[in-house]
């Protein structure tokens, strides 16, 4: 038996592993969304796609890589198929029904490990690369096939040797070759690192002391989770939400869940959620997948350790062809709008049974990509390759739903997504564009005893020409609900040219638009929901909100039996 004290040296080496290979790739690639985004991550598999460790990266990425790891292995490369040296790639959705990548834009690299001529496990990055998604990266695509160019799992290295025409033929269909080239070889040296970094530990431990010290954790792992679970009391527990809802592009769509715990084990429903839709926001099972394990671990202590253990204990269920389980040509691009309302929904559905877990609702998806040609740099317009593109807030920012115990999280990601906000200055260093205003935005978290997170309100010039812009927004008609008793954030709302003569609003979802040379777009993102009574919200704390901005004088309203002298 291995003694307690080197299986957690060996679970830290390998969760740091993961970390060093996540870090590789942001330092080595090209993209903006990579390098100051930080949109990748990293985990190590045993030679069955059984998790062995993971970084603290991308939530709605690392519980897709196992079931895209096992449908590839199951119908694509069976484990004698492999060679040491050989580097698969895949950006395919539809890999085993669809637990392959996210969407087209994701691109997926597994590294096979071998000791001693056997294939012993996987070192794995899932990245976000720009310059892929067709000819309108986040636009309002009707089937896959407008989503670019789809990859299924195939060898990119063979033996340690680059298949150089295929990479030819990859980057011939990007509008951005350049930095996608050197984000490809980023996302490879990435999973080198891993390789290497595993085949060390082997030298230093054994691997058979690797392998009980795995095996060990991952037991251990389940345990705490079957603890856990064991907790929450038998039932059958239900949510509903629905996307689109303010009735744009075909909505509003419903998801449904059921949960039910039976002792230590849970199984999460979806049987009646709406046939997939004729838009992108279908949601791959692999999304479906990462979201389910997410909403119930986010439940849990935070150290668990991140391995197989607790996904034995979680059974899914997801009607085939629907919108948490679709099938080609259906699109998928915006997807996570889908993986944002499942986390609200387990929230939702178990906060009756434990109410001290569980947080408000959040502010949901936000898409936003600007391109333009710069004649400064290319006077004619350029090819394809001289549109320049950035981003307006990475893919979610706005404000977490409060908790029990603690006001939401302001200016943030949502749950899913746990990306960095690429800088301004990086932005305008890349592309036409001016920012005139990145800030939090006054009254949008819901109130309550804990107030939801703020959202942000942000504000673009275009500085080039031929401007195209692509966006989407969640809790744009119906708020961010608050939880026992707190009140919703504010929503959503997009302007063109806002105090001017020439202002209108955009709808929530759409098509993209094309804008002028000096035109301007301001976002303002949507809060989070409250959690508890605002009544019961401390005096100091309100006082420090009016002090910091969080709140105004008109926002006082909202926490009015405390302003009249009540506790």
């Amino acid at each position: 038996m291995i003694d307690v004290i080197t299986t957690e040296v060996i679970r830290s080496a390998l969760e740091s592993l993961s970390e060093q290979m996540t870090d590789t790739m942001e330092r080595t690639s090209y993209s903006v969304i990579l390098k100051e985004g930080k949109d990748c991550s990293s985990s190590l598999f045993d030679a069955t796609g059984r998790l062995m460790a993971e970084g603290a990266n991308i939530p709605v990425h690392l519980n897709a890589l196992g079931p895209c790891l096992k449908a590839m292995l199951r119908e694509h490369f069976p484990i004698e198929s492999l060679e040491p040296g050989d580097v698969i790639l895949t950006n395919d959705p539809y890999v085993g029904g669809s637990t392959g990548a996210h969407h087209t834009s994701d691109f997926i690299v597994y590294y096979p490990i071998f000791h001693n001529g056997e294939l012993i496990a996987f070192s794995t990055i899932f990245a976000h690369l720009a310059g892929t998604a067709g000819q309108d990266p986040e636009g309002w695509h009707k089937t896959i096939f407008d989503e670019g160019l789809r990859i299924p799992p195939i060898k990119l290295y063979k033996r340690g040797e680059l298949d150089e025409q295929l990479f030819r033929m990859i980057l011939a269909n990007t509008n951005s070759p350049y930095e996608q080239r050197g984000d490809i070889l980023a996302q490879v040296a990435g999973a080198r690192v891993g390789a290497q970094g595993l085949l060390s530990l082997i030298e230093k431990y054994g691997w058979d002391v690797l392998q009980e010290a795995i095996e060990a954790q991952i037991e251990y792992a389940r345990d705490r989770t079957k603890n856990q679970i064991s907790r929450i009391p038998d039932g059958r527990y239900t949510a509903e939400s629905q996307i689109l809802e303010d009735g744009s592009m075909g909505g509003p769509y419903t998801i449904r869940l059921a949960i039910e715990v039976t002792g230590d084990e849970v199984h999460f429903d979806f049987t009646g959620t709406d046939p997939a839709m004729p838009g992108p926001q279908n949601c791959p099972m692999s999304a479906t997948i990462s979201a389910t394990l997410f909403g119930l671990l986010a439940l849990m202590p935070s150290d668990i350790p991140k391995n197989e253990g607790p996904n034995s204990q979680i059974r899914i269920t997801a009607p085939e062809g629907s919108l948490v389980d679709p099938r080609p040509p259906r699109a998928v691009y915006q997807r996570m709008a889908i993986t944002h309302r499942i986390v609200d929904m387990i929230f939702k559905a178990l906060a009756p049974v434990v109410p001290d877990a569980v947080n408000a609702e959040s502010c949901g998806l936000v898409y936003m990509n600007g391109s333009a040609i710069n004649r400064e740099t290319h006077p004619t317009g350029g090819d394809l390759t001289g549109r320049h593109l950035w981003l307006n807030m990475g893919p979610s920012v706005g404000g977490l739903g409060a908790s029990a115990d603690s006001d939401g999280l302001s200016a943030m990601a949502s749950w899913m997504t746990n990306v960095a906000t690429p800088s301004v200055e990086g932005m305008e260093v890349g592309a036409p564009v001016l920012y005139l205003q990145r800030a939090l935005r006054p009254d949008s978290g819901g109130a309550g005893k804990r107030r939801g997170g703020l959202g942000t309100i942000i504000k673009w010039k275009a500085l080039g020409y031929d401007v195209e812009v692509s966006h989407t927004s969640q809790r744009f008609a119906v708020p961010a609900a608050g939880l026992l008793g707190g009140q919703p954030g504010a929503t959503s709302r997009w302007v063109i040219n806002e105090g001017t003569d020439r202002e209108y609003d955009l709808p929530p979802a759409g098509p993209t638009i094309e804008l002028e040379y000096g035109d301007t777009l301001t976002f303002y993102s949507a809060g989070g929901g409250g959690y508890g009574p605002p009544e019961d919200r401390p005096r100091e704390l309100i006082e420090r909100d009016l002090k910091l901005g969080f709140i105004t004088e008109r926002g006082l309203s909202a926490y009015a039996p405390v302003e009249n002298g009540s506790e």
